[in-house]
């Protein structure tokens, strides 16, 4: 198995070099590049075919954001990589931008090293980082910054999923894990799992994360419910 190609990206060098010495520790993980900003990631990116960009969001120039949105515009008919943002997580309130845009999750600046190896580890497999349930208090916290809904408009897709699927949504939308939605819904994990891959490809989102921002973006969920 080939080892995971990493990028990273972000203004601080010694930043940089702390997560080099961290990443270059593990066999399966080669960090093939770095780039003190968002213009530079993103025609790093272009040229090193990463499987995983580590990536920063206040940065001179193009941020974080803007780049992730190139990234993944401009790769997804290529290599399709996979984007996880570095945050303060109490400061950036942008981080809920980087996951519209197509970020695969986020992880903490101060996480301990063995989270970052296996957050990386998790993205490149094709899975999101970010629990829902993490996600759910970022949005509860910066809701009044997400574009306003729409009462009179229906949700953009939600008139293709079925009965079951949008149940399913909500419940992801809370935050739950499979197991638990399986429980409280009486069927297999197998069966959510389904489900909960049908509601992603009809709406076009990438993972569980990005479902929970859909939830919130079109009011299927709201700050403060369960």
């Amino acid at each position: 198995m080939s080892a995971v190609r990493v990028l990273l990206v972000d203004d601080q060098p010694l930043l940089r070099t702390g997560f080099r010495l961290i990443l270059e520790a593990e066999t399966d993980i080669a960090v093939v590049g770095e780039a003190g900003d968002g213009a530079a990631a993103v025609e790093l990116t272009r040229s090193l075919l990463p499987d995983v960009v580590l990536m920063d969001i206040r940065m001179p120039g193009v941020d974080g954001i803007e780049a992730t949105r190139r990234i993944i515009r401009e790769e997804a008919a290529s290599h399709d990589p996979r984007v996880l943002i570095l945050t303060t997580f109490d400061l950036d309130e942008y981080v809920i931008e980087a996951v519209r845009a197509g970020a695969s999750g986020f992880l903490l600046k101060d996480s301990p090293p063995e989270d970052l190896v296996q957050a990386i580890r998790i993205v490149a497999a094709g899975d999101a980082i970010v629990a829902p349930s993490v996600t759910r208090r970022l949005l509860d916290k910066f809701a009044t910054r997400l574009p306003a809904v729409r009462d009179a408009a229906p949700p953009p897709g939600l008139d293709t999923l079925t009965e079951r699927e949008r149940e399913v949504l909500s419940h992801v939308a809370r935050g739950q894990s499979n197991a638990e939605i399986a429980a409280e819904l009486v069927v297999s994990e197998t069966t959510v799992k389904t489900h909960v891959g049908n509601v992603l490809a009809k709406l076009g989102l990438r993972d569980r994360v990005q479902a929970v921002v859909y939830a919130y973006e079109t009011g299927l969920s709201r700050p403060g419910q369960g």
